[in-house]
């Protein structure tokens, strides 16, 4: 992978970590820790010191049954967070991640690098806010709302697909395709059974040539394979963690930026290892 974030060249295979700053009341992880803006912003440089190469902002929650904000609420939210990050003096990417234009727009003004968007273009606009502004974007792999799990006949092969027809629309609306990146949606309108296939999935994935961002992070199929909660899920996740990078994946995105760090290291001199030997 070689793509320009904000001003950092990413350059390789990775593993890169995308640290999460949730800016809301609601998330399912952490909702309300960091809704205050000098909460959220200590956080983030917190992130930054424990390893994480991207910083992901959000301002609405997608855990099922939330509720919807508007475009101001939205912007309320994570403007304050990123500016406040960038007059800090930190200089490591931020994205942020929203469905909507408006919020897009602001926070890119703010200074937001990057657009992780987890509706896979549902806007149009969206992807001419992008388009225009010339910054990479994350699309996401979703199907329906996130709290109504969608029916898959084989799950690895249809997310493949309508990434592939995401990827089309963006660059019919402008946005080169080297300048994205995919995510398969891991908990997004999908049953656990569904994550555990898209993770063993990976490869057939990586065949759409692009870099893939995968986000296990505390999600429920890890409570549904071993009962803990979502607090306790941080073994769960560093398992994943280490299954993706296995697999080829160039960015996970996490809460827990120092183990995932760490367990992503280890895994990447494995795969590594493991590339050398097969030459």
């Amino acid at each position: 992978m070689r793509m320009q974030l904000g001003a950092r060249l990413f350059d390789g295979p990775g593993p890169f970590i995308m640290g999460i700053v949730n800016a809301t009341p609601d998330s399912f992880s952490d909702g309300g820790r960091y809704l205050e803006p000098a909460a959220a912003i200590a956080h983030a440089l917190r992130l930054v010191d424990e390893g994480a190469d991207l910083v992901d902002v959000g301002g609405e929650s997608t855990r099922p049954g939330s509720a919807a904000v508007t475009a101001e609420e939205e912007i309320a939210r994570v403007v304050p967070v990123i500016a406040g990050v960038r007059a800090r003096g930190c200089r490591v990417p931020i994205s942020i991640d929203t469905t909507k234009p408006e919020v897009a727009r602001a926070a890119l003004e703010a200074g937001a690098d990057v657009v992780n968007d987890v509706s896979c273009l549902a806007d149009p606009e969206l992807a001419r806010v992008i388009a225009r502004a010339g910054v990479p974007l994350v699309l996401q792999h979703a199907r329906g709302a996130a709290g109504a799990p969608a029916a898959y006949g084989d799950v690895v092969a249809e997310v493949a697909r309508e990434l592939r027809d995401a990827l089309a629309r963006a660059e019919a609306a402008g946005i080169p395709p080297d300048r994205v990146i995919l995510d398969p949606g891991i908990g997004f309108a999908k049953q656990p059974e569904d994550d555990v296939a898209l993770l063993a999935g990976l490869p057939a994935l990586r065949a759409l040539g692009r870099p893939l961002l995968v986000g296990p992070s505390r999600k429920k199929f890890i409570g549904a394979l071993t009962g803990a909660s979502v607090d306790d899920r941080v073994p769960g996740t560093l398992a994943a963690v280490t299954a993706c990078v296995l697999a080829g994946v160039e960015w996970v995105r996490v809460h827990d930026v120092a183990p995932a760090r760490q367990a992503a290291l280890v895994a990447a001199a494995i795969r590594d290892a493991a590339a050398r030997r097969a030459r």
